[in-house]
């Protein structure tokens, strides 16, 4: 899809057709009535009629429009006429890419910048436009013997007062890009996207952007390095397991990086304790947090930010095999803590917490792991916001102002003392469950083990990075919210 930014007025603009908005009080938006009047008031007559009402989401297609340039005008309702929240922003935007993809339009002008929107200036409005319409028009279609049927819309432009939205037009370009790499790695089958074929995407990224190197420490690294949590999981697969290291440069040589920590299982059956198998395919995205590593990276590269970013992720699948580990197993992670395994279907805090350690030779000034790690989030939150949870308050608290701003949702959950309890082994230095009660409190309980000496936050995404059902499909979450804190970061 092409993007462009139009400053000038809209009614001078030629396209097959443009969108502006409507409250429900019939009120027009400022390029809503400069179309009126370009048009003698059509849009007017329209309103008057009662053909609509400027409902939230409410929309009309004008198809013919007498002696005009114009050929067509899309009227989009925004409800009550105060200030839109962000979301209810990007439901405006939803709709409207909805409704253009069902018309056979080449090009469409949206005059949707003008609305007043809390908390968002332009860049924003303009960055949430190209975010919702990119995410919206995204297929995978990889494996499909029949190419889908093709959209005929291939010019999308942004009407702007000023052209300093060409700063929000490439932030929403890199962000959706590195979204679109995140939802199509992990929308790629399991027999394509193995943990090879995930490194492979690391050098890739070496090779695009010359201030990213990247590193592949195979099996025989990570034996040297005393990994033996890591290792533990990956033995019951064929697939040699990776650790993907991917150094972006872009800061001052002594400023402590950013690092990203990325849960890369390719596949989990669940090991020896077996999954159930209805919607075990969907295991496939079990490696999204890697994915969103990748794309995050990606993105902060196109846009060349003045940070340094480490990307660290460990990929794996976790398959039943006779060599697998086994409940009852004790395991020796890479810092010297063991670990007792009573459930080997908890098999993402035995990758991460192996990478936790490996992230101190960074120095990192922060390390911010993200992970699709437990089924309890789901179950404490639904799909609606990510779990939060980490060992200090100012870094939560700009994860979750970064998450405001980017519509990437977050809730943070407790990290108290009393929750170690549950983790504790008869056998070894700690468990690897800590039984049924807060499930994700305590999968977190168990990596802040591994976090001593740095500042650390911990993103479970299990209930947001894909979604189930007729729409099945990863959503590229968290990459927005993790671009907005480094753009703050920048900002600040």
């Amino acid at each position: 899809m092409n993007y462009s930014i139009e400053t000038n007025r809209i009614e001078n603009v030629k396209s097959d057709c443009v969108v502006v908005g409507i409250y429900s009080n019939q009120t027009l938006s400022a390029s809503a009535q400069m179309v009126d009047s370009a048009t003698n008031g059509l849009i007017s007559s329209v309103v008057k009629r009662g053909d609509i009402l400027g409902k939230l989401n409410d929309t009309l297609f004008l198809n013919v429009i007498p002696n005009s340039d114009i050929e067509r005008v899309l009227l989009v309702g925004l409800g009550e006429q105060k200030p839109l929240t962000t979301k209810n922003y990007r439901k405006v935007l939803a709709t409207t890419i909805s409704t253009i993809k069902k018309s056979r339009l080449n090009s469409v002008v949206i005059a949707l910048t003008d609305i007043d929107v809390e908390k968002a200036d332009l860049n924003l409005k303009t960055r949430q436009i190209v975010e919702v319409f990119e995410d919206a028009i995204y297929q995978f279609i990889d494996c499909k013997s029949k190419p889908a049927d093709e959209m005929t819309l291939k010019n999308i432009v942004i009407s702007a007062t000023d052209s300093v939205a060409n700063l929000g037009l490439a932030q929403g370009l890199a962000i959706s890009s590195g979204v679109n790499l995140a939802k199509h790695l992990a929308d790629l089958p399991p027999n394509i996207c193995t943990p090879t074929f995930l490194a492979e995407q690391g050098l890739t990224l070496a090779k695009n952007f010359d201030n990213i190197e990247t590193t592949i420490l195979d099996v025989a690294d990570m034996e040297k390095l005393g990994m033996g949590s890591l290792l533990g999981v990956t033995r019951g697969s064929r697939e040699p397991a990776k650790l993907i290291s991917i150094e972006y440069k872009g800061g001052e040589a002594n400023a402590k990086p950013i690092v990203f920590v990325g849960k890369g299982l390719t596949f989990d059956a669940g090991g020896i304790s077996l999954k159930p198998g209805a919607g075990m395919d969907e295991m496939k995205h079990d490696m999204c947090g890697g994915a969103a590593v990748l794309g995050t990276l990606q993105a902060a590269a196109e846009l060349s930010l003045p940070l340094n970013i480490v990307g660290l992720i460990p990929a794996t699948e976790n398959l039943p095999d006779g060599q697998a580990c086994k409940p009852g197993d004790v395991l020796t992670s890479m810092s010297g803590k063991t670990i007792e395994v009573l459930n080997t279907d908890a098999e993402g805090r035995l990758i991460l917490c192996d990478t936790l350690t490996y992230a101190k030779r960074f120095n990192p000034d922060v390390v911010i792991d993200l992970a699709t790690l437990t089924g309890a989030v789901l179950v404490a939150l639904g799909r609606v916001p990510s779990g939060l949870l980490g060992n200090d308050d100012a870094l939560c608290n700009d994860l979750i102002s970064a998450s405001e701003t980017a519509n990437d949702s977050v809730w943070r959950l407790p990290l108290w003392e009393e929750y170690q309890e549950q983790l504790k082994s008869n056998f070894a230095d700690l468990a690897n469950i800590g039984g049924k009660d807060a499930g994700t409190i305590t999968a977190a309980c168990f990596l802040a083990n591994f976090t001593e000496g740095f500042r650390w936050a911990h993103l479970d995404i299990a209930g947001t990075a894909w979604r189930t059902g007729s729409a099945k499909g990863a959503t590229g979450r968290p990459v927005p919210l993790l671009m907005q804190y480094l753009l703050n970061r920048v900002n600040a």
